[in-house]
């Protein structure tokens, strides 16, 4: 029997943090080891796991896994929730990259100057409200189901409900102008495995603070 999925990070969230949540979604147990210093990641570098020098890295089914959508593409296909054929999938990758954009910027804020942060707290807002959010409330308006593409849970639905949560953070009521995006928050949250992943002593990871962007710059230089 195949071992547990190894993820290779940080101990925070970053690019792996999609992983953890799409393993979690699908019930997959899985092992983390952490790179706590620029040692570690020479280390990975030096024995040959990255294929092209960077993390993530997940070891699972034998292979030695990296770039984020790759990884996340093998997991969404191996545990069905990736669509049921080639135009369903289709549209998870297109909701996929929306939420991946809007994230992006998210993920980025603990790093920059508090002028830069302040500047782009607000350019997050106004995007996940005007450019983002309006798009999925309308595709569960137009679609009529419980989730965003056919009618059982897929990768875009976990990855919407990973970039509500990260918008909250960034403002409480950012989905104050959308109930069916809230209805829809509601509904993916309790679906057992990822109420189990929402509870405190899982392995999501916090928001990133003072001495992890500390150690994160440590480790890669910048």
């Amino acid at each position: 029997m195949a071992g547990k999925p190894k993820l290779h990070y940080t101990k925070g969230r970053g690019k792996m943090e999609s992983i953890r949540w799409l393993l979690a979604a699908a019930g997959v147990e899985f092992e983390e080891d952490f790179i706590e210093t620029k040692e570690d990641l020479e280390k990975l570098r030096n024995d040959g796991c990255l294929l092209f020098q960077q993390v993530p890295l997940v070891e699972m089914d034998g292979m030695k896994m990296v770039q984020t959508r790759a990884i996340l593409s093998y997991i969404a296909g191996k545990y069905n929730l990736y669509g049921k054929d080639l135009k369903e999938r289709a549209w998870i990758d297109m909701y996929v990259e929306g939420t991946t954009d809007l994230m992006g910027m998210i993920m980025l804020l603990p790093f920059q100057t508090a002028e830069v942060k302040e500047k782009n707290l607000a350019l997050i807002i106004e995007r996940a409200k005007t450019r983002y959010f309006p798009v999925y409330e309308k595709a569960l308006k137009d679609h009529g189901h419980d989730y965003l593409v056919g009618n059982k849970l897929s990768w875009a639905d976990i990855h919407l409900l990973e970039a509500i949560l990260m918008a909250e953070e960034c403002q409480a009521d950012i989905l104050s102008t959308f109930p069916l995006l809230q209805a829809f928050k509601g509904r993916i949250s309790n679906i057992p495995t990822i109420k189990k992943f929402l509870q405190p002593g899982s392995q999501r990871k916090p928001p990133a603070d003072e001495k992890f962007i500390a150690r994160v710059r440590a480790i890669f230089n910048f």
